[in-house]
């Protein structure tokens, strides 16, 4: 299965507008955002558990990171509420689910093999003091790529100028980019070689970045 996996090429999809699709596990249910690959995929997706729904324990040989978008994730490492940033690098191992149900946005087969770097980070509590109108947290950064969180003031410019492509989600407010208004849940994906240059709507903007990474791009190993 191929979805969006030109990664020359500008992409938006507004994600809340989009159906829930069932998964393999009773009670998750999924949003594809990108994906090359199918139940093994290098993937992009916002998925939903159903209050008591689990997944079987697996371990994630590609990596795996994500967000909690809304209710309160938990596996045998504890509980993720809200807000909450977490990168299983390849050969960690859970039993994900929730008993209140959640959603997260993860991203799966898109970490550097060797990468063991396991954490958890509540994104509010890492951000920066505020310039033109932008406070943002550095959440990770390599080589590879760099991942951020910012809150950006109503009528405040977000310009981004990165090699390697730029992915962001809104995870709350709005802001208008390339003539198109992105409001919460909308996810954009920029290639390489073309910036970012956007403006935060009234209520100001909340947004999960991440950047470089898509000169890495490949199908999960087989």
């Amino acid at each position: 299965m191929e979805l969006n996996a030109d990664f020359n090429k500008r992409v938006v999809v507004h994600s809340e507008n989009e159906a829930w699709r069932a998964s393999p596990i009773a009670g998750v249910d999924r949003r594809m955002l990108d994906r090359i690959g199918y139940e093994v995929a290098r993937a992009t997706t916002i998925v939903r558990y159903a209050p008591g729904s689990k997944f079987s324990a697996h371990t994630h040989t590609g990596g795996e990171e994500f967000i909690v978008l809304d209710g309160v994730f938990q596996d045998e490492h504890g509980d993720f509420p809200a807000g909450t940033y977490v990168r299983n690098p390849p050969t960690t191992k859970h039993t994900p689910g929730s008993d209140d149900g959640c959603v997260i946005f993860v991203k799966l087969w898109q970490f550097d093999m060797e990468d063991r770097n396991q954490f958890r980070k509540n994104m509010a509590d890492e951000l920066g003091q505020e310039k033109d109108g932008n406070r943002v947290a550095s959440l990770f950064k390599d080589d590879r790529e760099h991942v951020t969180y910012r809150e950006t003031n109503a009528g405040a410019k977000i310009e981004v100028d990165a090699s390697g492509g730029i992915e962001l989600l809104v995870l709350g407010g709005s802001l208008e980019e390339n003539g198109e208004k992105l409001v919460k849940g909308s996810w954009l994906r920029l290639p390489d070689g073309q910036n970012l240059r956007a403006v935060a709507g009234k209520t100001g903007a909340k947004l999960w970045m991440k950047t470089g990474h898509l000169l890495f791009a490949q199908p999960p190993a087989a």
